[in-house]
């Protein structure tokens, strides 16, 4: 069965930090590129905020640039966003997926910077 699933969301202050994981089942995500998008609020549309590329090169939305950190590890299929410095406009449910060859969204993790 394939399956998106992100998991390492949380309640976190303000300036605190998180570190998201994005695990594919059953495909690898080591061939393509991998997109974090974030919905901050139910029904909103997903933006892309970063981007890991297949050898590990990143690329950020302005609005997390300098706070939060891609990276992955193709032998064990994951794909990380650190969060750091956290703002409250950060709260919003994260989600990972290819950026060529997308697969079906996975539920996503809820981020919440609250004090």
């Amino acid at each position: 069965q394939v399956q998106i699933v992100e998991s390492g969301g949380g309640l976190v202050q303000p300036g605190g930090s998180l570190s998201l994981s994005c695990v594919a089942i059953g495909v690898p995500l080591s061939i393509d590129i991998v997109n974090w998008y974030r919905a901050q609020a139910p029904g909103k549309e997903r933006e892309l905020i970063a981007s890991v590329g297949i050898g590990g090169g990143t690329s950020y939305d302005d609005s997390v640039k300098g706070r939060f950190i891609g990276s992955r590890d193709n032998t064990r299929n994951v794909v990380n966003l650190q969060l750091n410095s956290l703002k409250y406009e950060d709260t919003g449910t994260y989600y990972c997926n290819r950026a060529s060859m997308p697969l079906a969204w996975g539920q996503g993790t809820q981020v919440t910077v609250s004090s």
